[in-house]
C-alpha cells in the first residue's frame, strides 16, 4: 500500500519524466504484489526501483531501504497461500527432511 501511495502523491507533483517513469513502475510492482500476481517478478522490479531512487538522492532513503529489503524477502519467499500464482499455478512447498 505503501508503493502505491507515495507513487500517486509523487505523480501528482512532480513533473519530471524520470521520476514519473520510476514512479509507475513502483505503482504497478506494488499492485502486483498485493494482487499476488508474478511475485518473483515483481518483487525484483521492486528492488531495482528502489535502488535507482536511492541512487537519485532522494529524502527518503531509510523508506526506500526498508521498501527494496521488503521486495527482495517477497522475491525469494514467493507468494502466499491465496495470491492469484497460488490459485494458477499451485502451491509450492519444500520440506526439508533429515538425511
Amino acid at each position: 500500500m505503501l508503493l502505491i501511495y507515495d507513487g500517486v502523491v509523487t505523480l501528482r507533483t512532480s513533473p519530471d519524466l524520470q521520476g514519473t517513469i520510476l514512479q509507475s513502475l513502483a505503482i504497478g510492482s506494488g499492485t502486483l504484489l498485493i494482487l499476488g500476481l508474478w511475485t518473483p517478478i515483481a518483487g525484483t522490479l521492486l528492488i531495482l526501483v528502489e535502488v535507482c531512487f536511492v541512487f537519485l538522492g532522494t529524502t527518503q532513503v531509510q523508506s526506500n531501504i526498508l521498501l527494496g529489503a521488503l521486495g527482495a524477502a517477497l522475491a525469494v519467499l514467493g507468494p502466499g497461500i491465496r495470491s492469484i500464482d497460488a490459485l494458477r499455478y499451485g502451491r509450492k512447498r519444500f520440506d526439508i527432511r533429515d538425511p
